[in-house]
């Protein structure tokens, strides 16, 4: 009786196995027509950005996945970003990045900015988290940095010059509150976390303040809490697992996000993306305005994999999720193996050696 016991128990652990093992799912279904071709509009950019983007192409037609590139060449030299391409965005609602150069000095203004305020891309999303075979300091960290994308410290917006000024931020404040609380409840999230400077910004960042309490009141399943940026930045470092969904006003979002991105394996793999009410762009995560080396160009050496991953996103947001899971478990396998890998993860490989190896691992 005994061994019938254990031949049972066997039996339906390997059941179990074979069930929880299983990626199909039923739980997606597709309205007629769901499946079109879309349009995405496609900026190579600069540096190393005609490289990464060119990555993404090839995984996209080896995918056959249901979506097409109208390419642009916009340049961070340029004056304004062509309003060919705005109007292309503002038709197709999705963009692909790659970096764009800004100018030290010399009064030039960021194209990557003027993008974003031009189509109101007024959250940024930055995901950082362990990757399966990327050693690092910490184990368990996946942080989402959400981060007002419009507005910022530097913008005059810290008193109120005339009535209604304040009140403008406020504005800002509650959309990007309201977008950290319904992008972590949307994704099963349990805390956001607000970053802040509010014992020195009392009027900007108290604003900011408020406005997350205020709909933090409205999800009462999630936990929040709050954290001046000094304090947050030494508890990154020395504890990033606390954290999990982070909310923050311009300047401090892209100090968190790229620190984060460092703890968590680097710049070179992060995915992240802009989006506003309408529309939505997706570039490389943490120092999205990269552009890489010229030695990096030279020897074509950069890491797709943050763009990779970027594109995986782009995906599900087009309500494409089998093509972005796919994609994904492709990039995921290529990394946990090790074989092939750029200099900023300790490689040596080529960009097109890593596309390769991601194209081998989608078949």
């Amino acid at each position: 009786m005994a061994s019938k016991v254990r031949s049972s128990s066997t039996l339906l652990k390997r059941f179990l196995a074979t069930r929880l093992n299983q990626s199909r799912s039923v739980t997606y279904m597709p309205r007629p027509g769901d499946g079109a071709p879309r349009a995405v509009t496609l900026i190579p950019g600069d540096g190393i950005g005609p490289l990464v983007t060119g990555a993404v192409e090839q995984v996209m037609e080896a995918m056959h996945a249901p979506v097409y590139f109208e390419k642009f060449e916009v340049h961070g030299d340029m004056k304004a970003v062509p309003p060919a391409v705005i109007e292309s965005i503002r038709k197709n609602k999705v963009c692909l990045k790659g970096g764009l150069a800004t100018p030290m000095g010399g009064g030039v203004s960021s194209l990557n900015v003027q993008l974003r305020k031009e189509l109101d891309l007024y959250a940024s999303l930055v995901n950082c988290f362990n990757l399966p075979g990327i050693t690092t300091r910490h184990d368990n960290v996946d942080i989402v940095v959400i981060r007002e994308n419009t507005e910022g410290e530097y913008s005059g917006l810290e008193h109120e010059v005339v009535p209604g000024v304040v009140e403008s931020l406020k504005f800002c404040s509650e959309r990007i509150a309201k977008y950290a609380f319904e992008y972590a409840y949307l994704n099963n999230r349990k805390k956001v976390t607000a970053v802040h400077k509010a014992n020195i910004m009392k009027l900007a960042d108290g604003l900011f303040l408020e406005s997350c309490r205020e709909v933090a009141t409205k999800y009462p399943g999630i936990k929040y809490n709050e954290i001046i940026v000094d304090n947050c930045c030494m508890q990154l470092v020395s504890k990033p697992e606390q954290f999990d969904v982070m909310v923050t006003p311009n300047l401090y979002g892209n100090l968190v996000a790229n620190t984060a991105a460092g703890i968590a394996g680097g710049t070179g793999v992060m995915p992240g993306g802009n989006v506003g009410a309408e529309h939505a762009v997706f570039e490389q995560g943490a120092s999205a305005g990269n552009v890489g080396s010229g030695k990096e160009v030279e020897e074509k050496k950069a890491n797709p994999v943050a763009l990779l991953l970027s594109s995986a996103m782009m995906l599900r947001h087009l309500q494409f999720p089998a093509f972005a899971d796919r994609l994904e478990t492709a990039v995921k396998r290529v990394i946990l193996e090790g074989r092939y890998r750029t200099h900023d993860l300790g490689g040596t490989s080529t960009t097109q050696e890593v596309v390769d190896a991601v194209l081998d691992a989608l078949n």
